[in-house]
């Protein structure tokens, strides 16, 4: 006799952070950061260079979380090793359960590893709270908005490993 419980209903898909092709960010991209508009670009010109990588906090086979990192010289400090952190998103549904700092805590690991001491980013402000509570410092006076989504931006930094 069932009670209609299934023993699978009380499974909790673990996130999973993985390297991947940049491609596979491009969906989560654009229905996150491009407002689901399929006439918007959701591909960087840097995503195939060989230095970039490309991060993705998977449930199951499903990407709910993309950030990608770019080689770039750091507008704050230009003599430290800089990845640029571009297409942070977190899907509409498991945003605030921890998912988006784990993929960037994994990927600074491997930047560190790869040598880098700095990361920037131009953040939302709508997501500065939590780029701040990962340890992320917003650069005063850098308020702009975004030339791509004509929302409010500033920009941020984050020291890494032994950065001096």
């Amino acid at each position: 006799m069932s009670d209609g419980h299934s023993p699978d209903a009380d499974v909790v898909e673990e996130l999973r952070v993985e390297r991947v092709a940049p491609q596979r960010l491009h969906e989560l991209r654009r229905r996150v950061l491009r407002s689901n508009n399929p006439a918007v670009a959701v591909a960087d010109p840097r995503d195939e260079d060989d230095a970039a990588v490309h991060f993705a906090g998977l449930l199951g086979e499903r990407v709910v979380v993309s950030a990608s990192f770019y080689p770039d010289e750091s507008p704050v400090d230009p003599h430290l090793p800089t990845y640029q952190l571009r297409y942070m998103a977190t899907d509409f549904d498991v945003q605030g359960r921890g998912y988006g700092s784990r993929v960037l805590a994994e990927a600074e690991a491997f930047l560190v590893g790869r040598g880098a001491r700095q990361l920037w980013a131009n953040g939302r402000d709508t997501a500065l709270g939590f780029y701040e509570v990962t340890g992320w410092r917003v650069v005063a006076g850098s308020d702009h908005l975004s030339p791509e989504t004509q929302l409010p931006h500033h920009v941020i930094v984050k020291r890494l490993g032994d950065a001096d």
